[in-house]
Protein backbone atom coordinates (compact mmCIF):
# COMPACT_ATOMS: atom_id res chain seq x y z
CA UNK A 1 0.00 0.00 0.00
CA UNK A 2 2.98 2.43 0.32
CA UNK A 3 5.27 3.64 -2.13
CA UNK A 4 8.58 5.08 -0.64
CA UNK A 5 9.60 7.92 -2.80
CA UNK A 6 13.87 7.90 -2.00
CA UNK A 7 15.55 10.98 -0.47
CA UNK A 8 17.49 12.77 -3.20
CA UNK A 9 21.02 12.79 -2.77
CA UNK A 10 22.53 14.61 -5.93
CA UNK A 11 25.27 13.76 -7.57
CA UNK A 12 27.62 17.58 -7.50
CA UNK A 13 26.06 17.76 -3.34
CA UNK A 14 26.21 21.20 -2.65
CA UNK A 15 23.83 20.73 -0.27
CA UNK A 16 24.63 19.99 3.49
CA UNK A 17 23.10 16.89 5.51
CA UNK A 18 20.18 16.00 3.57
CA UNK A 19 18.00 13.09 5.00
CA UNK A 20 18.04 9.61 2.80
CA UNK A 21 14.70 8.53 4.92
CA UNK A 22 12.34 7.34 2.34
CA UNK A 23 9.08 9.61 2.11
CA UNK A 24 6.66 7.03 2.11
CA UNK A 25 3.16 8.13 -0.04
CA UNK A 26 0.01 5.66 -0.90
CA UNK A 27 0.64 3.68 -3.92
CA UNK A 28 -2.88 3.95 -5.09
CA UNK A 29 -4.72 7.22 -2.95
CA UNK A 30 -8.55 6.16 -4.41
CA UNK A 31 -8.12 2.12 -2.92
CA UNK A 32 -7.23 4.16 0.34
CA UNK A 33 -9.86 6.52 0.18
CA UNK A 34 -12.33 3.82 -0.74
CA UNK A 35 -10.70 1.22 2.38
CA UNK A 36 -11.14 3.98 4.77
CA UNK A 37 -15.11 4.61 4.02
CA UNK A 38 -13.73 8.30 2.99
CA UNK A 39 -17.20 10.12 1.59
CA UNK A 40 -17.34 13.38 0.87
CA UNK A 41 -17.41 14.75 4.25
CA UNK A 42 -14.61 13.34 5.63
CA UNK A 43 -12.18 14.30 2.36
CA UNK A 44 -13.81 17.37 1.86
CA UNK A 45 -14.83 18.70 5.41
CA UNK A 46 -12.28 16.76 7.37
CA UNK A 47 -14.75 14.24 9.23
CA UNK A 48 -13.86 11.30 10.51
CA UNK A 49 -15.89 8.75 7.73
CA UNK A 50 -16.87 6.40 11.05
CA UNK A 51 -18.68 9.17 13.13
CA UNK A 52 -18.53 12.28 10.31
CA UNK A 53 -17.69 14.13 13.95
CA UNK A 54 -14.99 16.95 13.39
CA UNK A 55 -11.61 15.60 13.02
CA UNK A 56 -8.70 18.20 14.31
CA UNK A 57 -7.33 19.82 11.69
CA UNK A 58 -3.31 19.34 12.40
CA UNK A 59 -2.56 17.54 9.91
CA UNK A 60 -5.20 18.86 7.69
CA UNK A 61 -7.97 17.18 5.48
CA UNK A 62 -7.68 13.52 4.72
CA UNK A 63 -8.14 14.57 0.74
CA UNK A 64 -5.52 16.92 0.90
CA UNK A 65 -2.85 13.82 1.86
CA UNK A 66 -4.42 11.58 -0.65
CA UNK A 67 -3.83 14.99 -3.19
CA UNK A 68 0.37 14.54 -2.45
CA UNK A 69 -0.14 10.86 -3.06
CA UNK A 70 -1.74 11.05 -6.10
CA UNK A 71 0.59 13.61 -7.53
CA UNK A 72 3.59 11.35 -6.77
CA UNK A 73 1.95 8.47 -8.72
CA UNK A 74 1.31 10.56 -11.40
CA UNK A 75 5.07 11.98 -11.43
CA UNK A 76 6.18 8.60 -11.09
CA UNK A 77 4.48 6.91 -13.68
CA UNK A 78 5.61 10.07 -16.21
CA UNK A 79 9.41 9.77 -14.95
CA UNK A 80 9.38 6.42 -15.53
CA UNK A 81 8.41 6.84 -19.18
CA UNK A 82 11.08 9.84 -19.62
CA UNK A 83 13.58 7.28 -18.35
CA UNK A 84 14.07 9.80 -14.93
CA UNK A 85 14.02 8.82 -11.14
CA UNK A 86 11.78 10.67 -8.35
CA UNK A 87 13.20 11.74 -5.27
CA UNK A 88 12.25 14.02 -2.54
CA UNK A 89 14.72 16.82 -0.59
CA UNK A 90 14.42 17.33 2.87
CA UNK A 91 17.67 18.53 5.08
CA UNK A 92 18.61 16.34 8.20
CA UNK A 93 17.19 19.53 10.20
CA UNK A 94 13.76 19.12 8.83
CA UNK A 95 14.39 23.03 7.83
CA UNK A 96 14.11 22.73 3.62
CA UNK A 97 11.95 20.44 1.73
CA UNK A 98 10.90 19.92 -1.48
CA UNK A 99 8.02 17.35 -2.27
CA UNK A 100 9.42 16.17 -5.34
CA UNK A 101 12.82 16.35 -6.98
CA UNK A 102 12.85 14.71 -11.01
CA UNK A 103 15.92 13.61 -12.05
CA UNK A 104 17.21 13.02 -15.46
CA UNK A 105 19.71 10.90 -16.74
CA UNK A 106 22.45 14.03 -16.94
CA UNK A 107 21.70 14.69 -13.58
CA UNK A 108 19.85 18.50 -14.03
CA UNK A 109 16.64 18.05 -12.32
CA UNK A 110 13.16 19.75 -12.47
CA UNK A 111 11.84 20.58 -8.56
CA UNK A 112 7.98 20.29 -7.52
CA UNK A 113 6.46 21.53 -4.71
CA UNK A 114 2.22 20.37 -4.36
CA UNK A 115 -0.15 22.69 -2.92
CA UNK A 116 -3.42 21.47 -1.52
CA UNK A 117 -4.65 24.92 -2.36
CA UNK A 118 -6.30 27.24 -4.78
CA UNK A 119 -3.63 30.21 -4.40
CA UNK A 120 0.13 29.57 -4.39
CA UNK A 121 1.83 32.62 -2.33
CA UNK A 122 5.93 33.70 -1.84
CA UNK A 123 6.05 31.32 1.30
CA UNK A 124 4.94 28.24 -1.54
CA UNK A 125 8.10 28.63 -3.18
CA UNK A 126 10.79 29.71 -0.78
CA UNK A 127 12.52 26.24 -0.85
CA UNK A 128 12.49 26.02 -4.21
CA UNK A 129 13.68 29.77 -4.83
CA UNK A 130 16.39 28.80 -2.12
CA UNK A 131 17.49 25.42 -4.54
CA UNK A 132 17.13 27.44 -7.42
CA UNK A 133 20.17 29.32 -5.85
CA UNK A 134 22.04 26.53 -4.91
CA UNK A 135 22.08 24.30 -8.05
CA UNK A 136 22.18 27.19 -10.39
CA UNK A 137 22.28 25.68 -13.82
CA UNK A 138 21.46 21.91 -12.93
CA UNK A 139 18.21 22.62 -12.18
CA UNK A 140 16.43 22.75 -15.19
CA UNK A 141 12.80 24.07 -14.02
CA UNK A 142 11.02 24.54 -10.63
CA UNK A 143 6.70 24.35 -10.33
CA UNK A 144 3.88 24.35 -7.72
CA UNK A 145 1.12 21.98 -8.22
CA UNK A 146 -1.80 23.37 -6.97
CA UNK A 147 -5.65 22.98 -6.77
CA UNK A 148 -6.49 25.92 -9.13
CA UNK A 149 -7.38 26.42 -12.45
CA UNK A 150 -5.04 28.50 -14.08
CA UNK A 151 -1.41 27.50 -15.10
CA UNK A 152 0.90 30.84 -14.90
CA UNK A 153 4.68 32.01 -14.26
CA UNK A 154 5.10 33.56 -11.39
CA UNK A 155 7.66 36.62 -11.65
CA UNK A 156 10.53 34.80 -10.16
CA UNK A 157 10.20 32.25 -12.96
CA UNK A 158 8.72 28.94 -10.50
CA UNK A 159 5.74 27.45 -12.71
CA UNK A 160 2.27 27.18 -11.03
CA UNK A 161 0.32 24.46 -12.62
CA UNK A 162 -3.25 22.86 -11.86
CA UNK A 163 -2.77 19.31 -11.01
CA UNK A 164 -5.77 18.81 -13.41
CA UNK A 165 -3.43 19.55 -15.98
CA UNK A 166 -0.67 16.78 -16.04
CA UNK A 167 -0.37 14.33 -18.15
CA UNK A 168 2.53 12.61 -20.73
Amino acid sequence: MLDPVPGWLPVNNRLARLAQAPKHQLADPALAARLLGACREALIEGRDPATLSAVPRRHGTLLGALFESLIALSLRVYAQHSEASVSHLRTSDAKHEVDFIIERDDHRVVAVEVKFSANVTDGDVTHLRSLRERLGGELLDAAVLYTGRTAYRRTDGIAVIPAALLGP
